[in-house]
């Protein structure tokens, strides 16, 4: 899994003026879990956007006043109006520790039911799996190519190495439904084929 890199600083205070002030200077409260004391910072709110507002999914190496952690980006909290950042969960890894983390789903392929005249429709673009950090991929890769309209891949179908996907073996992630001008279509070769008989 690749690595972004992003800086912050230790927050003096904790207290909701004090939070204010950070948010005001165009800042993110932020707070890192998993380490023996959890520590407290702000990251600028531009710095995050290689990091939230993408498909991809990265580890993060952080430098807090330079000491250097390595972590995962795990919660985020938005402004219900605007939808800016107002707060970030980082967890620390311990590279001997399971980590639960989503994992992006790329389709490999082009579908038989596409090419028949179905739609694509995808159900989750993203798999939580649990898995030690060095076995996290980029992504987890799905072939679609005998994916037939009016069938589906679900979580249960799919098979990875080194990792245990969290997500209901019942939940689906891509489907081929049939549309309006595939079903005409069909209906008309059947009563082609009826009238040739």
């Amino acid at each position: 899994m690749k690595t972004i890199a992003m800086f912050g600083n230790k927050r003096e205070g904790l207290g909701k003026a004090l939070t204010k002030t950070v948010r005001n200077e165009g800042k993110v409260p932020c707070v890192l879990y998993g380490a023996k004391n959890h520590i407290h910072f702000s990251i600028y709110r531009e710095d995050f956007k290689m990091l939230v507002y993408t498909p991809n999914t990265y580890r993060v190496q952080l430098d807090i006043d330079g000491t250097i952690y390595k972590a995962i980006l795990q919660d985020m909290q938005f402004h219900p109006v605007n939808d800016t950042i107002t707060h970030a969960d980082f967890f620390e890894i311990d590279e001997t520790q399971n980590v639960e983390i989503d994992i992006p789903v790329k389709f490999v392929g082009n579908s038989i039911g596409v090419r028949q005249g179905g739609k694509l429709i995808v159900k989750s673009q993203k798999l939580r799996v649990r898995a030690l950090p060095k076995n996290l991929p980029d992504s987890i890769d799905i072939n679609i190519e005998t994916l037939e309209i009016g069938k589906s891949v679900k979580v249960a179908d799919i098979t990875v190495e080194n990792m245990i996907l969290l997500d209901s073996p019942n939940n689906p992630i891509v489907a081929v439904k049939t549309t309006r001008a595939a079903a005409e279509a069909a209906t008309a070769a059947a009563k082609d084929a009826k009238g040739k008989k």
